[in-house]
């Protein structure tokens, strides 16, 4: 009864209007306000200052600056084993697997299709059928930048509209279709181990999704889907190539979310530490070379 109340909440809040409203205050410089909306967000969720490169909350002068706070540096050391991938963020491994034809698995008993997660793109989806996938969840007390699995050039930028349904454990639990109904964007990497897809889903109150090559992405939400290339080394002066490093900074959240990543099949295996459920940490050893 309680997980039905809890689904209806979700298709009843009105999660644009809201996603609009505190993404304009976590914008904002509030003085005191914001100074006293952190302190409660830190005691709330247990979120370890002592990561960040600036500790103390008087810092930040927004909340978005606080939520999307740097790491100390050497506090997320960068597995340095050529023939590995890292995980891309701090979170919860809450799926991870074999693309089992198109199919991936979103929870227990829940189960999404490549082709509504790219939204019908058919040469990816040929590409990623009978991969690897593997989705970790951030919480709201976890580091919300995220980073590069493996060096990588950038190929293609896709953005998706969508719902803004939450994306936690629960939600995940008892909506169907929820990764492939939210909004997202899809980033494409050529990489030594082949292409691989890094896909940033939007949740409720998440402000804004940006990368460091192409800024602030949404908002914008002008409900069309948007696609961006990139060249390939040896295309056009190198200056204009996008290479990404290992363990690199891509993007972040501004209010947190879910990322995805895709890999084709038969070029990696999940490391044999890999489990279920385990908490990640930006860096460590994720996947290797088969």
């Amino acid at each position: 009864m309680l997980d039905s109340i809890r689904v209806l909440f979700q298709h009843l809040l009105p999660k644009q209007l809201l996603t609009v409203l505190l993404g304009f205050v976590a914008e904002k410089q509030l003085g005191w306000f914001t100074q006293g909306l952190i302190k409660i967000f830190i005691k709330a969720y247990h979120v370890d200052m002592q990561e960040a490169k600036e500790s103390e909350p008087k810092a930040y002068k927004t909340f978005n600056e606080f939520f999307t706070r740097p790491l100390k540096e050497g506090v997320r050391p960068i597995d340095e084993n050529l023939s590995s991938l890292v995980f891309p963020a701090d979170g919860k491994l809450s799926q991870f697997g074999d693309v089992e034809g198109e199919a991936l698995v979103q929870a227990k008993g829940h189960t999404y299709t490549l082709t509504a997660l790219l939204a019908g793109n058919t040469p990816l989806i040929d590409a990623f059928a009978g991969g690897l996938f593997a989705t970790i969840y951030l919480s709201p007390r976890d580091y919300h930048r995220l980073h590069m699995p493996c060096d990588g050039v950038l190929r293609e930028m896709i953005y998706v509209p969508g719902d803004l349904f939450s994306v936690n454990l629960h939600t995940a639990a008892h909506i169907p279709n929820l990764f492939a109904r939210n909004e997202r964007l899809i980033c494409i990497f050529d990489t030594e181990f082949g292409l691989m897809a890094q896909i940033l889903v939007g949740a409720t109150i998440v402000g804004s999704i940006e990368t460091v090559w192409a800024g602030c992405v949404t908002p914008p939400r002008e409900g069309i889907i948007q696609r961006w290339t990139y060249p390939k080394e040896g295309e056009v002066d190198e200056s204009l190539v996008i290479k990404l490093k290992k363990g690199q900074e891509m993007g972040r959240f501004k209010l947190g979310s879910t990322v995805i990543n895709l890999f084709v099949k038969d070029s990696l295996t999940f490391d044999a530490t890999v489990t279920l459920g385990q908490s990640t940490k930006l860096g460590e050893l994720f996947l290797q070379k088969k």
